[in-house]
């Protein structure tokens, strides 16, 4: 069965455009030119993948974002819009978006950035359903967080931070790494953004009874939960 990408764009000459790289890929695309029409839609069926524009009839698309999550769709969303600067493109991030990419743009970086996020999107399906570190578990199908058998209620980015740095246990990761990583982010905004995410997980598993994540100073953060207890 081929994946399903959802393309939410009013301007008819991009939306040709992606809907190209789309099936390039071996994907079926389907197109809405309204926001109304792609939340609808992004509700209505389970599509791999949204691209989403942002100034679009009924609203921005970084504000609908939250309704489809609501709805239940569990795409992975790339925001293609013309607001392209830093600090746009942290806000899309910001607020759910999985990847973020200014137009104009190179097919060649889309099909790219789709390709990714297609790899992404079935990576917990291929890999195995539990993470575990002595008493911090990770269940990835389920997105749940445990410590003691107690429930850790981590968010969405939470959740991808935790699981980036549990599969790169015991190694340094850099700020840079989680950027690109988890953000999707290939560039430094220029703010605290890691180090704010990255210290409200850390108390909330220490909360738990949990030390997993160290501080390696002046290098990043290390991944090194206690096994034995």
């Amino acid at each position: 069965m081929q994946d399903r990408i959802l393309i939410v764009e009013d301007d008819a000459e991009t939306a040709a455009a992606v809907r190209a790289e789309v099936e390039g890929l071996g994907c079926a695309a389907d197109h809405c030119a309204t926001l109304e029409a792609g939340i609808a839609a992004a509700v209505a069926n389970p599509y791999k993948v949204i691209v989403l524009d942002r100034m679009l009839p009924g609203g921005d698309g970084v504000e609908a974002m939250a309704q489809m999550r609501a709805g239940g769709s569990g795409a992975l969303i790339l925001i293609l819009s013309a607001l392209g600067r830093a600090a746009n493109r942290v806000e899309g991030l910001e607020k759910g978006a999985d990847d973020y990419l200014p137009k104009p743009f190179e097919p060649e970086e889309l099909r790219a950035r789709l390709r990714a996020l297609l790899r992404r999107g079935t990576m917990q399906v291929l890999d195995n359903d539990l993470l575990a570190f002595g008493d911090l578990e990770i269940r990835l199908k389920a997105r749940t967080v445990h410590v003691k058998r107690a429930h850790v209620a981590v968010s969405p980015r939470e959740f991808e931070l935790l699981t980036y740095f549990a599969r790169n246990a015991g190694q340094v990761v850099t700020r840079m790494q989680l950027l690109e990583n988890v953000w999707n982010l290939h560039f430094d905004p220029g703010t605290n953004v890691v180090d704010v995410h990255v210290g409200r997980l850390r108390r909330k598993l220490e909360e738990a009874g949990s030390t997993a994540i160290q501080t390696a100073r002046g290098e990043g953060y290390v991944f090194a939960p206690k096994v034995g207890g």
